[in-house]
């Protein structure tokens, strides 16, 4: 039975709020396949969960340089949320998905969609990974829902083909792991290119590469494919576009190795 009326308890808001980080303002309404699954786990109508998920558009800054505002009403519990996450992202990340293996009665390791393989069956280290991984699967799917599934240089539109790209890369900016707007949705070609940073964006948003790619000897097809795309302008998303100072940090640096 759908629960009406009653206050939406913290552990519900943090899973509206991972909900709402991961699918895009314009699919936030109660037709929405997640919004509706999210709805059966809290024993609420997918009408409570598409409304309350407008309550945190309201907050969003990213929306409101759009002119977009979303619903005025909200609880004090969507800001407390809200401020939480933007203060401690990893901690709440984390979080929000060991609420949702237990609400789906799952390992968290299989709801995060992570790799275990590789680590110790258990112990301090292999628990410390399992946080990083989990969080990097939170960035990974925040990251390609704000660019609708498709690489911003090519419009590849394989999810299993793209790769939520740190602008900042992870060990060096822990403040800005998981914003958003420190990311880029890529094929895996053109984000190993700019991890390398043989490949950067310009102040106009358009692809840059390292001169060094051109004057290859021998190129092959997959080279030339790549340097296709120099001077492109990036596709950018409608939220979450990325912020322009660490855009302009990478290319220093990729411009001073090039």
């Amino acid at each position: 039975m759908a629960r009406y009326g009653e206050t939406w308890t913290r552990d519900e808001l943090i899973l509206a709020f991972s909900l709402y980080s991961e699918i895009p303002f314009g699919k936030i309404h109660m037709s929405n396949s997640k919004v509706r699954e999210l709805a059966r786990l809290l024993g609420r109508t997918p009408g409570s969960v598409s409304m309350k998920l407008s309550n945190f558009a309201r907050l969003d800054p990213a929306l409101h340089a759009r002119g977009i505002v979303g619903l005025q009403r909200g609880g004090k519990g969507d800001k407390e949320i809200w401020d939480e996450f933007r203060e401690h992202p990893e901690v709440l990340a984390f979080e929000s998905q060991q609420l949702l293996a237990d609400k789906l009665g799952r390992r968290l390791e299989d709801v995060a969609e992570i790799r275990t393989d590789d680590l110790p069956r258990e112990g301090l280290e292999r628990d410390a990974v399992i946080r990083v991984r989990v969080n990097q699967s939170f960035f990974r799917r925040r990251i390609l829902s704000a660019y609708e599934f498709r690489c911003c240089v090519t419009g590849l539109n394989v999810p299993e083909l793209l790769v939520a790209s740190h602008i900042v890369p992870w060990a060096e900016d822990a403040a800005n792991r998981l914003n958003p707007r420190n990311g880029l949705c890529l094929n895996p070609l053109h984000d190993r290119a700019f991890d390398r940073r043989m490949m950067w964006i310009d102040p106009e948003f358009r692809v840059c590469f390292s001169p060094r790619l051109s004057e290859t000897p021998k190129r092959e097809q997959a080279l030339d494919w790549l340097l296709t795309f120099e001077g492109k302008p990036l596709q950018l998303p409608k939220n979450f576009a990325p912020d322009t100072q660490f855009l302009s940090r990478h290319a220093k640096a990729a411009q001073a190795s090039a």
